[in-house]
């Protein structure tokens, strides 16, 4: 039921940035927690960025003071500004909903991928 759409991924070289949004679907999306995921070959997925529903922030240590998670309720629609990228942020970046994990309501969507490189 949940359509989650990522887009905004791309190529760029070390230090330059990107934003990526995902448009959510089939929720009520200003009343629910979002999150940016990233997974690269290899490894698990983590846990990059969350954004609750009153607009508070938590961010994992790799990519403090670089990247901004931030909503538009009214697009439902996530963002996620990143800045200072380098090699290691490559990655495929999903969004998505942490209390719908585990559940029948869990849906991932395709990601878009994100490559840093020279």
């Amino acid at each position: 039921q949940v359509r989650l759409v990522e887009s905004g991924g791309g190529l760029v070289q070390p230090g330059g940035s990107l934003r990526l949004s995902c448009a959510a679907s089939g929720l009520v999306f200003r009343a629910f927690e979002m999150a940016w995921y990233r997974r690269t070959p290899g490894r698990e997925r983590e846990l990059v960025a969350e954004v609750t529903t009153a607009g508070n922030t938590n961010y994992a240590d790799f990519v403090k003071g670089r990247f901004t998670i931030s909503r538009d309720n009214a697009k439902e629609t996530v963002y996620l500004q990143m800045n200072n990228l380098n090699p290691e942020d490559t990655a495929v970046y999903y969004c998505n909903v942490p209390s719908f994990r585990g559940t029948r309501l869990e849906s991932w969507g395709q990601g878009t991928q994100v490559t840093v490189s020279s």
